[in-house]
């Protein structure tokens, strides 16, 4: 019962639950203030806030009668035209409940929209201005068509930084007494690259192991190698020890479960660490997204991270 109250206490219902995005916040505010608003498109990466703030946004507008007029909709599971013909258009030609003069529409992910589905989505916000406002969340805004981008107010959400990602591992560490030193909390924040939704995951499978979370812990419940492990095998292959450099690297990605994609990607931040002239690092970060592209079309990952690991050698070789 004591879990359940602490999970209710931060349920998201105030705009401080929404951690970063100050300016965003800030704007929110005043259309709950004026009660009134225009159509907004939320835009960012995943994790950092965008359906936390149309929850919270509607709870502010409408009190206890929010879910009467706050139909929400993920278009990754219902994308076609047909649920925006009946499904939107029945809720939004209906009166909002209460004393604010318009209904809220979220819809989530809504760059799974088919284009057809866009079509229908931009007359219906059009002919129900004066009853609804529609809230349209996506990580790519360049999916959504110009017609319903132009109709919106775009708000652009960023990854939270290093300082809120801690705030977040606090409050969860504390609700859950939970013990984690300064290396974990780093290791947290590298892998999460700011999702705080991928930070919560993740201290939730390291706590079923153990309240006393290590850095340890995180990588291998995160299935990430360790940045250092990485760096040694890159720096193997600069100094001309190819076959060396080829075991770490083919040890490190069979004890985490990585896959040629997950190591390309930590290979190319670990790039900048290297004791190498800065053309050359600009060189290597070139050849590695030439070698994601082949492994995205189809080729084989070992050769290919062979192939990259060998032309490290080359680029260390004529660095000397």
């Amino acid at each position: 019962m004591e879990h359940a109250i602490w999970t209710e206490k931060y349920r998201p219902k105030e705009f401080s639950h929404v951690k970063g995005q100050k300016e965003i916040v800030a704007r929110a505010k005043a259309f709950v203030r004026q009660r009134n608003m225009p159509h907004l498109l939320f835009a960012g990466p995943p994790g950092i806030g965008k359906s936390t703030l149309a929850l919270v946004i509607a709870r502010q507008l409408f009190s206890d009668s929010w879910k009467q007029n706050f139909l929400e909709l993920n278009a990754s599971d219902e994308r076609g035209i047909d649920v925006i013909r009946v499904k939107v258009k029945d809720f939004a030609r209906t009166k909002a409940i209460g004393d604010v003069p318009f209904k809220i529409i979220f819809l989530d992910e809504c760059d799974a929209l088919t284009k057809e589905a866009q079509q229908a989505l931009r007359r219906t916000m059009e002919n129900y201005t004066q009853t609804t406002r529609f809230i349209l969340s996506c990580n790519y805004s360049s999916k959504i068509i110009e017609p319903i981008q132009s109709r919106c107010t775009v708000f652009r959400f960023k990854p939270l930084d290093k300082k809120e990602v801690f705030e977040i591992i606090d409050v969860v560490a504390e609700g859950e007494k939970l013990k984690l030193d300064d290396k974990a909390r780093d290791a947290l924040v590298e892998v999460s690259e700011g999702d705080c939704r991928k930070v919560e995951n993740i201290l939730q499978s390291a706590a079923a192991i153990s309240t006393t979370i290590t850095d340890d812990g995180i990588y291998s419940v995160a299935s990430v190698a360790k940045p250092k492990e990485i760096a040694e095998a890159l720096s193997l292959a600069v100094k001309n020890n190819f076959i060396k450099a080829r075991d770490m690297l083919l040890d490190t990605m069979l004890r985490y479960g990585l896959s040629g994609h997950d190591v390309i990607k930590q290979i190319q931040k670990q790039i900048w660490s290297l004791d190498i002239s800065p053309n050359a690092k600009v060189r290597l970060v070139d050849k590695c997204g030439e070698i994601e592209f082949r492994m995205t079309e189809g080729s084989d990952e070992f050769l290919q991270l062979e192939a990259l690991l060998a032309y490290f050698l080359l680029v260390g070789t004529e660095n000397k």
